[in-house]
């Protein structure tokens, strides 16, 4: 640690901190409601299709 505080460590004299000038607004929440109703409309499709293809396979032979 002594040799740690005996280095002198180089500032970057470049950095310049830009500030936004304006704040995004935030995403409505009707956006992420709006994506949750396309992803479980997505799900419901896939699983529709995945027994649809189970049921395709299973053999009826009573």
């Amino acid at each position: 640690m002594s040799a740690a505080t005996e280095e002198e460590l180089e500032a970057d004299d470049d950095f310049i901190a830009i500030e936004p000038e304006a704040e995004e607004p935030e995403a409505p929440v009707e956006v992420a409601k709006t994506n949750l109703n396309k992803r479980r409309t997505i799900d419901n499709l896939l699983e529709e299709r995945r027994l649809q293809k189970q049921l395709a396979d299973y053999d009826f032979d009573f």
